[in-house]
């Protein structure tokens, strides 16, 4: 049981964090199951879950910034911290909402995490997520967050923090109960708001971190069938908008207000959340283009996520296939190239590595008995290895081939056979990526020490097999002795990803280096897109 606060401090808002995600990761599947407003798409549970699993990296981050020090960070670096990481990695409606509610509270908790302090943050919140939802309606998450910070306000003075707490999870789980008598789709689901079960377990987990007593875990039971006409009309295809569009967007608020009326003209669940130049985007629409091109018109939209309801409903509906790939590619052209291959993708963009969460959400897309699953990157060994587990636990059989780089499973996915036994498949995929050797050109951000010298901030740096090998001054130059290097050891085929601004005279420059250099050995080019290295190489 954690300690007792007076405060709201760093160590409490770490320990809120890592006790939310724990408590969503149980109850995920739970609060997926009764999600049916306002779209019965069922995904509020792993939409929370990812949501908190950003804002608990975020704060991560912070400490690890001190641990070469003897101080831990201050309670206002750990609340935002918090905030950003919730509202940079928000996910669907209830994920967007939860992202400025606790953006709400960080505004106040940097000032004092105290009982009084705790009060205002909350009714903050409450205001705050009210105001970011086009057209908020009651009986859902908005309403038990506002029941929280009633409760919260109502609590004696001279309160300690955990009975304000306290005031406030039990304000929030009455609110709860009452959701169906609030709105009639749940009402006749038989289920209470989805979206308000996640943030009652969100305050439970507070509540845990400031030494209150144990949340109760129990979720409502799904309902046997989920309604799809009256006031859910937006999960039915043919009644609701098609598609779930989401982005981070950088504009100034000016623009943001243009970009709400506009956006609410073309659809509905409209939620923007955020400030200070970033905010996340997330609206219902028919036309995901016209919410995109809106999004460009405010400003800079990124990380855009587009769902098709309708797809995803049908996906649901049948028989899961027997095997699958996913694959975690560092750009979109990369992304699509996997895709046709028959893969699912997770995009890693750069310095923005996926969460576990995002890959067992991949998994499940993916839909099937069994699935091989390629991190693509040394660093993402433990956060694939955990998302592995998890789907395991739900039943999926899953083969994790430790793919360390791009080109290994561009190599490992052109070997893979859905026909052959999955034991066979595994074997053959991993044997592939396992005869490619790998590496990539970087920019030096900095004078450093390395395996091939000193180098200056500028330099290009030649990577093979995750160490620096070469230090050269530009990227032809540098690209044509990593070749050497790697191809001295032999080679039957080089693969070649050209990033976003890298020319084609570059492939073609190469391709008759190794054509001119080394008899036998063929050259293919792709086009990585918007990618962290200029160019990926890889030796078979």
């Amino acid at each position: 049981m954690p300690q007792s606060p007076d405060v709201l401090d760093a160590v409490a808002v770490r320990t809120w964090c890592s006790l939310a995600l724990e408590a969503l990761g149980r109850e995920r599947a739970a609060i997926d199951a009764i999600n049916v407003y306002p779209v019965a798409d069922g995904d509020t549970g792993t939409n929370l879950y990812l949501t908190v699993e950003s804002a608990a990296a975020a704060v991560e981050a912070v400490f690890a910034a001190h641990e070469t020090g003897s101080t831990v960070p201050g309670p206002a670096d750990a609340v935002r911290a918090m905030a950003h990481g919730a509202l940079i990695g928000a996910r669907g409606n209830s994920g967007t909402i939860l992202a400025q509610l606790l953006r709400g509270m960080a505004g106040v908790l940097a000032e004092s995490g105290d009982a009084s302090h705790l009060r205002t943050a909350l009714t903050e919140a409450a205001a705050a997520a009210r105001l970011a939802v086009a057209h908020p309606v009651e009986g859902t998450v908005l309403t038990v967050a506002t029941a929280a910070a009633e409760a919260a306000g109502s609590a004696p003075d001279g309160a300690r923090l955990r009975d304000v707490l306290d005031a406030a999870y039990e304000g929030a789980r009455t609110a709860l109960a009452a959701t169906p008598g609030q709105l009639a789709v749940l009402g006749r689901a038989g289920v209470v708001d989805a979206g308000g079960q996640g943030l009652v377990t969100v305050l439970g987990a507070l509540l845990e971190a400031a030494g209150g007593r144990p949340r109760e875990r129990a979720v409502p039971a799904a309902p046997d069938v989920l309604p799809l006409t009256g006031d859910c009309a937006e999960a039915d295809p043919e009644g609701g908008p098609a598609f779930e569009v989401i982005y981070l967007l950088e504009a100034p608020d000016e623009a943001v207000a243009r970009l709400r009326s506009r956006l609410d003209a073309l659809g509905d669940s409209l939620v923007v959340v955020g400030g200070d130049g970033l905010w996340n985007v997330h609206v219902h629409v028919d036309d995901a283009g016209a919410a995109v091109e809106a999004g460009v018109e405010a400003g800079r939209p990124y990380r855009i996520r587009i769902t098709h309801f309708a797809a995803d409903r049908v996906r649901a509906g049948k028989d899961p296939v027997q095997r699958a790939v996913v694959a975690v590619v560092p750009g979109d052209g990369l992304s699509e190239l996997c895709t046709e291959a028959g893969a699912t993708t997770v995009l890693a963009r750069p310095g923005e590595p996926p969460a576990s969460g995002e890959l067992v959400d991949a998994i499940r897309r993916a839909h099937a008995r069994e699935v091989v699953l390629l991190p693509n990157d040394a660093q993402l060994r433990h956060t694939a290895a955990a998302a592995a587990e998890q789907a395991r636990a739900e039943g999926v059989r899953v083969a994790l081939v430790p793919t360390r780089a791009a080109v290994q499973g561009i190599a490992a996915l052109a070997v893979h056979e859905p026909g052959r036994s999955f034991d066979e498949d595994v074997v053959a995929m991993t044997a592939a990526a396992g005869a490619t050797r790998y590496a990539e050109l970087a920019v030096a951000e900095r004078q450093s020490w390395t395996m091939a010298g000193i180098c200056q901030a500028g330099d290009i740096l030649g990577l093979i097999d995750g160490d620096v090998a070469v230090i050269g001054a530009d990227v032809p130059g540098t690209a044509r002795t990593v070749l050497d290097r790697m191809l001295s050891a032999g080679g039957e085929l080089v693969t070649l990803v050209l990033g976003q601004d890298v020319p084609d005279a570059l492939a073609d420059e190469l391709g008759e280096h190794v054509r001119e250099g080394y008899l036998a050995v063929d050259t293919v080019v792709y086009r990585g897109g918007r990618q962290a290295a200029p160019l990926l190489i890889g030796v078979e």
